[in-house]
């Protein structure tokens, strides 16, 4: 007879699960990642998996959107907390560095994440695609911000300078620096005030 977990057992094996796809997904990479590794990290049963999860990408989309979603929520609470340029300039800041720790958000053009997005179901990959839009709509859409430039250079050019960590370990100067100061030199050229 298969064991019932309490509500709070339920709650930490799901957060033990999405924490462990999390550091799975990061280090080795969403095929590399097996639902049994999974489990044993999470100390629970193959079985006792589908009671959380209907499929490794069901995981793989929550996390992804999850993660997403924590890193929005802070970028947003910096930028509403200073309500000008600086404010921009410090959620970037934050979003690289969240980038940094989770590499799955910024390898989507790779082999890896393709398999996982032909394996989701039509419901998940529009969770993710609603995930991105609310990536994109942080910057805009906020009366006190005032871009410069026309909004889809300067969200390309945001976009462009959070995608250079793609080249982090080519850099001869610590990538998260070399960042900073981009932004904080670009900024000006952005955004008014």
């Amino acid at each position: 007879m298969a064991r019932s977990f309490t509500k709070r057992e339920k709650e930490n094996i799901k957060r033990s699960l999405q924490e462990a796809c999390k550091q799975s997904w990061t280090q080795y990479g969403y095929k590399k990642t097996s639902v049994d590794d999974l489990c044993k990290q999470a100390g629970i049963s193959k079985g006792a998996f589908y009671l959380f999860f209907e499929s490794k990408e069901a995981l793989f989309c929550e996390v992804l959107c999850s993660v997403q979603e924590q890193i929005c929520t802070a970028a947003l609470k910096v930028i509403e907390k200073h309500k000008e340029k600086r404010g921009v300039a410090e959620a970037l800041k934050l979003i690289y560095r969240e980038y940094d720790k989770n590499n799955f958000l910024y390898h989507s053009d790779s082999t890896d994440f393709t398999i996982l997005m032909n394996k989701l179901s039509e419901e998940q990959a529009e969770k993710i695609r609603e995930s991105n839009r609310m990536s994109r709509q942080l910057f805009t859409g906020r009366p006190y911000l005032k871009f410069k430039v026309d909004e889809d250079l300067a969200l390309s050019v945001i976009y462009s300078l959070i995608m250079n960590i793609k080249n982090k370990d080519i850099l001869p100067h610590n990538h998260v620096g070399t960042f900073d100061f981009m932004v904080d030199h670009l900024i000006d050229s952005l955004i008014q005030n």
